[in-house]
């Protein structure tokens, strides 16, 4: 991604946050969501052995192992042959985002949320994609915001995506407060967790010194 200047910052640290929590967050959307894709219609002349989500079990297994070609080819007989499986677009989905391919990646995402309109986790990971690919950031808290009541588990990830959201728009102090709640509702045990809201809460301090600074209103110290 390229490196862009925004409200007077570089992005750069943004893209730290889209390149590492973003993507345990991704993670975290897709554990244990494997459940209601039985049943689904197989093509006309053709059997697979595997039934959807089997295909994202085994991709799964397979990006664990550093086998990424053969976890793609699983994810893509995942979503043929559970074309309504929310879960099986969201695997797809988590593969391009890693990649970096935002485009297959957000329509990967579009796609499970049509599905399963109120799923959580894919309506926070399009809005991380639309984050990452400078997209709409009207939807992307759009997204964020849907995906809050529903989030369970996944909130104070969601909190951190839509904090990122206000931040790339300016509205620092509601980005805070986006934060704040986060670290309210993630253990004191989790430690992965609270250093990524640390980052972020940093990168949002960060930011309002570099507007304050470009505002010609603002006393500059000597």
């Amino acid at each position: 991604m390229e490196t862009e200047r925004t409200m007077g910052v570089t992005d750069t640290a943004f893209s730290a946050v889209a390149g590492g929590f973003a993507v345990r967050a991704l993670a975290l959307a897709l554990a244990g969501l494997l459940a209601g894709c039985s049943g689904l219609p197989r093509v006309a002349g053709y059997r697979d052995a595997l039934s959807p989500e089997e295909h994202v079990r085994l991709g799964t297994a397979y990006e664990a192992q550093g086998l990424r070609p053969e976890a793609l080819k699983q994810y893509n007989a995942a979503v043929r042959g559970g074309p309504k499986c929310a879960e099986c677009w969201l695997a797809l989905g988590n593969y391009e985002f890693s990649d970096g391919r935002f485009g297959e990646a957000g329509a990967a995402f579009r796609k499970a949320l049509k599905a399963a309109p109120q799923h959580p986790g894919a309506a926070n990971n399009l809005a991380m994609t639309l984050l990452a690919d400078n997209g709409s950031l009207k939807e992307a808290e759009a997204l964020a915001r849907k995906a809050l009541p529903n989030s369970g588990e996944l909130r104070p990830y969601v909190l951190d995506t839509l904090a990122n959201v206000l931040l790339r728009q300016g509205r620092y102090a509601e980005a805070a407060a986006a934060i704040d709640k986060a670290e309210a509702e993630t253990p004191a045990d989790n430690g992965p967790v609270r250093s990524q809201l640390l980052e972020t809460r940093k990168t949002i301090a960060l930011a309002q010194q570099a507007a304050a600074g470009a505002d010609p209103a603002t006393p500059r110290a000597e």
